[in-house]
């Protein structure tokens, strides 16, 4: 039997949605054609109706079979993009939101604000925040993971990418060097209590990513604790939906002045951002 690019991809949107939204399973198709084949539409257009040969066929039927079990499309093409650039995921890592980009929006917002020479990037994963903080500024930026793993994917990233920054592996701040200016995080911030109803993806990224104890604040109020007691001037979070109230109040309690939230696109909780008066 032969096929067409164009067939193919029409056939694999087709496949994805018996456990997508058909809208989403059509997207994600194209994202197959453009992250595995490096076919752009443009290229899908005018090479559709091109065969497919019998090696791309059996390689396509493997990512189905891996993504009907739930593997995150990330996972297994092995590489997610973030502000433009293509970062190395792996099962020791999360995979890149667009949520996030809006962390980094308001870090570079807050950093040039507060002319920082110097940012942190806690619990960094792939590296996302850390190695874009030092691609699109003059700062110096440190970032550390507990994961062995992590820091190892982060690493080849910088290095890939070309960005200058100084990995520890250590819980939390304790491996970053004082002084401290801006710390920038997306820790954990699931409540356990939740797991049961996530989707199934989640079940593939990394439980120690995902998961904060006291329903999902303990993280990011460690973070904010340790920060103002080692002089930071502002901490920038990532939170989930309807945290920001207790998280001010408790960021408060610790004596952060200045402390306040943004909602992402949805109008859901989903960064923190906190300030104290500059010591010099």
């Amino acid at each position: 039997m032969t096929i067409t690019y164009s067939e193919l991809r029409l056939d694999l949107a087709s496949a994805l949605a018996h456990f997508l939204e058909p809208d989403e399973a059509s997207a994600e198709s194209l994202r197959w054609f453009e992250d595995g084949f490096g076919w752009d539409r443009a290229k899908l257009v005018s090479h559709g109706g091109e065969l497919v040969s019998i090696d791309t066929r059996r390689q396509v039927g493997q990512w189905l079979r891996r993504r009907r079990d739930g593997e995150p499309w990330a996972y297994i093409v092995g590489f997610s993009i973030f502000r433009g650039r293509r970062f190395e995921v792996t099962r020791d890592t999360l995979i890149p939101r667009p949520e996030t980009e809006l962390v980094l929006e308001v870090t570079l917002e807050v950093g040039r604000r507060l002319k920082v020479q110097r940012a942190c990037d806690i619990g960094t994963g792939s590296g996302i925040l850390g190695i874009s903080l030092a691609l699109e500024t003059d700062w110096e930026i440190s970032a550390s993971d507990i994961s062995a793993g992590a820091l190892q994917t982060a690493r080849s990233n910088a290095v890939d990418l070309g960005a200058q920054i100084q990995f520890t592996q250590g819980d939390l701040l304790a491996p970053i060097a004082d002084p401290l200016e801006l710390v920038v995080s997306n820790p954990p911030y699931v409540d356990p209590a939740d797991a049961a109803s996530l989707q199934r993806e989640l079940s593939f990224e990394p439980a120690l990513a995902l998961f904060a104890e006291d329903r999902g604040y303990g993280l990011s109020l460690k973070i904010l604790d340790q920060a103002i007691r080692r002089g930071a001037r502002a901490v920038v979070l990532e939170i989930g939906a309807g945290q920001g109230a207790e998280l001010i109040a408790r960021g408060r309690a610790l004596g952060w002045q200045i402390i306040h939230v943004r909602q992402d696109w949805a109008g859901h909780d989903r960064i923190l951002i906190a300030e104290n008066e500059s010591p010099f």
